[in-house]
């Protein structure tokens, strides 16, 4: 059995960013949301959300958000609170 990774403990999750007409879950990956990223660069894995193809694309900026850059980091970090839980839960967090 393969190891449990952050990664791959988003498949079949549903979406914690949750901005309205979400994808399916099979569509939910690990979006990293994090402020050390950019072009080819991630942060942290513990600093990442699970978010459907839909939710993600709006917060990369690929698809147009009826929500303000404001609140897109509010709804990002209360997806960040859910999605870290989770992360405790599964084991791949420890407090």
């Amino acid at each position: 059995m393969a190891k449990l990774t952050f990664k791959s403990s988003a498949r079949d999750e549903d979406c914690s960013l949750r901005l309205g007409n979400c994808s399916s879950n099979e569509t939910v990956v690990l979006c990293h949301i994090g402020r050390n990223r950019g072009w080819a660069i991630k942060c942290a894995d513990y600093f990442a959300i699970y978010a459907c193809a839909d939710c993600h694309a709006q917060i990369d900026g690929h698809k147009k958000s009826e929500f303000s850059k404001l609140e897109l980091e509010a709804e990002k970090f209360r997806a960040l609170e859910e999605t870290q839980g989770k992360f405790v839960s599964k084991g791949l967090m420890n407090v």
